[in-house]
């Protein structure tokens, strides 16, 4: 095993497919010249050279559609995003077009693509940049979602979503890339739509993913001073979701928190909430309770901010209310 950042296994994952693969490339806002925003792509522009690694124009639309479009022709691209705020300026292109060409070709066409960038808030950036889409994407037939928390798996998975016949939006964060973990030295790969317990538990089950476990991780360790045992769920793959593996652990321990960063009319969580009354309803032992932001856009202000995010301490509050206590 080797320790490196999570941009280092974005950056890995991506030379390794490149190699493997000549009809792989990567497209995006400075990923060539500039290495990359968040330096995700550093070195790649000197290995493949500027026709696999291209630099665009402000112009999401339309590299958007240049990128699915050469799926037609046997290529397998790769589209970054800044963040993926900015893919709504694209998001027809991947809505009508990416999502549903293998559809509507009659499987003529397969349309291998990720588009991949930074999701969520990522400190004080204001409303607009500071959005969550898991959901919006997952919403729609034909897209694969993946939101990954840290380096181990976010290599594993992007290797897999660029290997994948079909559209995979991979979400990342800002706030992430600078993230340290244990990577294999060799090759290896995660499926898509498998999700991993971070930690096993028989007094509630908390389910998460992307950045925000985090919080979860913290009030496990706060909540096992009291004597509360969490076993806490990664997705990892928001779309499929391994619904399994969420049915399993709520039958073990009877409780679920759902944690996630996101808006909460029609999100992740409230699928999953659906999920669990309708397939182990009488496995419960409380009301699931699910923890996101406030129903507002994001402040600016860091005190505000703060206030809008979910935390810890709203998971320990959280997991209380369904135990009880």
């Amino acid at each position: 095993m080797k320790t490196i950042q999570f941009r280092e296994a974005i950056c890995e994952a991506m030379s390794e497919e490149m190699r493997r693969d000549e009809s792989v490339y990567l497209m995006g806002e400075e990923v060539a010249e500039y290495n990359g925003a968040y330096k995700a792509s550093k070195g790649m522009l000197d290995e493949f050279g500027a026709k696999r690694v291209i630099d665009t124009p402000i112009a999401e639309l339309g590299f958007a559609g240049i990128a699915i479009g050469s799926t037609m022709t046997g290529n397998r691209p790769i589209v970054e995003y800044m963040t993926f705020n900015f893919s709504l300026v694209g998001i027809d292109q991947i809505i009508s077009n990416a999502a549903k060409i293998r559809q509507m070709s009659g499987g003529q066409f397969k349309c291998p693509i990720v588009f991949r960038g930074p999701t969520a808030s990522a400190g004080q950036l204001g409303a607009t940049h500071s959005q969550a889409f898991e959901s919006w994407f997952a919403n729609t037939p034909g897209l694969k979602v993946v939101v990954p928390s840290n380096p181990y798996d976010a290599k594993g998975l992007l290797k897999a979503a660029i290997r994948d016949d079909d559209p995979v939006i991979f979400m990342e964060s800002e706030q992430m890339y600078g993230d340290k973990g244990e990577v294999p030295e060799g090759e290896y790969i995660i499926p898509l739509g498998v999700a991993d317990i971070k930690r096993e538990g028989t007094d509630v089950t908390i389910v998460s993913f992307g950045k925000i476990i985090k919080e979860a991780y913290k009030a496990a360790d706060e909540l096992e001073k009291e004597g509360i045992s969490c076993e806490i769920i990664d997705l990892r793959t928001v779309r499929p979701m391994d619904r399994k593996a969420i049915v399993e652990s709520v039958k073990k321990t009877n409780r679920l928190v759902v944690l996630e960063e996101a808006w909460p009319f029609g999100n992740v969580a409230t699928e999953i909430t659906y999920l669990i009354q309708s397939e182990a309803f009488d496995y419960l032992d409380a009301p699931v309770v699910r923890i996101n932001t406030a129903d507002t856009p994001a402040p600016y202000s860091p005190v505000l901010l703060e206030e809008w995010l979910p935390n810890h301490e709203d998971v320990i509050k959280a997991v209380k209310k369904v135990l009880y206590k």
